[in-house]
């Protein structure tokens, strides 16, 4: 069955501009989704791949995104880009894109079901585009145009390939803040992250400069360099591993102020290790007894001497690349972060399990001597930020929520004071 999706998602193919591709893409997806028709929805297919997949395979497969996601509902909007279409679409359970290739011919060759991917719109007067080293980073810029205090709050994201507001199933914790900031005649920048957009230059020679801080320095170096920002104090708000680098941002950037949300003192192998055991004791299902040692032999690996840059990926933490771990392995946040002579302001929810009290607690105890540190704690709230109760879970991300109202408040007093 496993095989069959796969197959599925990879491959499909069909549809014409003539009936313009975006109508015909429309037509294939409530052929398919809402007729629930395999037999029509099969004829889209493009010769080429029509006979890896039969009509009673797409039965099959309809069968099962209705069990995972629910009913197909519509189509909230669709992009595209180059010969790839992207048709929002919202299920039951999720919203999510749609992904449609097509040939030169107009004819169907690709069919993804992927995360929704942010597109910018021509009248949109918030998109700000910006060169990045070998990239155009594209976000959004929001400037109060009433009350403005002159402060700008760049966003640097966790781990993973995140979109400009950090998109986690329903949940959008740095649009909630950015908006949140303009309210307060605050502006702010937030963009779309390069493993994210760029996938492709993420290599197996990059480290977590490539991925995150090099980008964060140069977007606090187009807004201290532009003549429109001229006055204003920069603020960075790094979340999670976004937190957990910033040592290293500040020592670049040199900036006003530093926010980390839930970020991480300790090394990322230590936070994998321990989010990865405390998922597998509330559900082993999920995270088998198995799949924790292997972590765990990935883990002694790369702290050996065994370890060295012509490692491979496989026998390291989360398949990243021996460039990748040895950046990290001589990466010191704690004795970095002494560096920092700027205010700082540290949160941290108690429902977190991703990172948790014992590095909020090694933050606290490595700077409990520097005045121009605060730190907040939150009981209630997750990763995101987000108020929740009962046993912490990976479920509370598929609820819809906002960032939490009494730590926007006190994000916007370190931020005007």
């Amino acid at each position: 069955m496993k095989k069959l999706l796969t197959l599925f998602l990879i491959v499909l193919s069909f549809l014409s501009f003539s009936q313009s591709r975006k109508d015909i893409g429309t037509q294939f997806i409530r052929t398919l989704l809402v007729d629930k028709n395999p037999e029509k929805a099969h004829s889209f297919f493009d010769a080429s791949v029509a006979g890896e997949i039969k009509a009673k395979d797409l039965a099959m497969v309809t069968e099962q995104l209705q069990g995972q996601l629910g009913a197909f509902k519509n189509i909230l909007e669709v992009n595209n880009e180059k010969d790839s279409y992207y048709y929002y679409s919202e299920f039951e359970k999720s919203k999510l894109d749609i992904q449609i290739t097509f040939t030169s011919g107009d004819k169907m060759i690709g069919f993804f079901l992927v995360p929704h991917k942010m597109f910018d719109q021509p009248d949109d007067k918030n998109t700000l585009k910006m060169t990045s080293d070998d990239i155009e980073l594209k976000g959004t810029l929001l400037v109060p145009a009433n009350g403005n205090k002159k402060k700008l709050v760049i966003f640097v994201h966790g781990s993973g390939a995140s979109d400009r507001d950090e998109t986690l199933g329903e949940n959008k914790p740095f649009k909630d803040i950015a908006d949140e900031l303009f309210k307060n005649g605050i502006a702010s920048y937030r963009y779309d992250k390069r493993t994210y957009s760029n996938p492709e230059t993420f290599t197996e020679k990059s480290t977590a400069e490539q991925e995150t801080i090099n980008d964060a320095v140069n977007a606090a170096a187009y807004f201290k360099n532009n003549e429109n920002f001229k006055g204003y104090q920069i603020i960075m708000l790094g979340h999670s591993l976004g937190a957990y680098l910033m040592p290293k941002i500040a020592e670049k950037a040199q900036i006003s102020k530093y926010v980390f949300m839930a970020g991480n003192a300790r090394p990322l192998q230590e936070v994998i290790m321990d989010q990865l055991e405390y998922l597998h004791k509330i559900d082993p299902s999920k995270i088998s007894t198995e799949t924790v040692d292997t972590i765990k032999k990935q883990v002694a690996f790369l702290q050996s001497d065994k370890f060295d840059l012509n490692s491979p990926a496989s026998e390291l933490p989360l398949g990243q690349s021996a460039s990748y771990w040895k950046y990290l392995l001589n990466y010191k946040a704690l004795d970095e972060i002494k560096n920092i002579k700027s205010p700082l302001f540290f949160a941290q929810g108690g429902r977190d399990y991703k990172v948790t009290e014992k590095d909020f607690a090694l933050w606290q105890n490595q700077l409990k001597t520097n005045k121009m540190a605060t730190f907040k704690w939150y009981p209630s709230l997750n990763h995101l930020f987000i108020k929740g109760s009962g046993i912490p879970s990976p479920g509370d991300y598929e609820v819809k929520g906002n960032v939490d109202e009494e730590f926007l408040k006190d994000l916007v007093q370190f931020i005007v004071k």
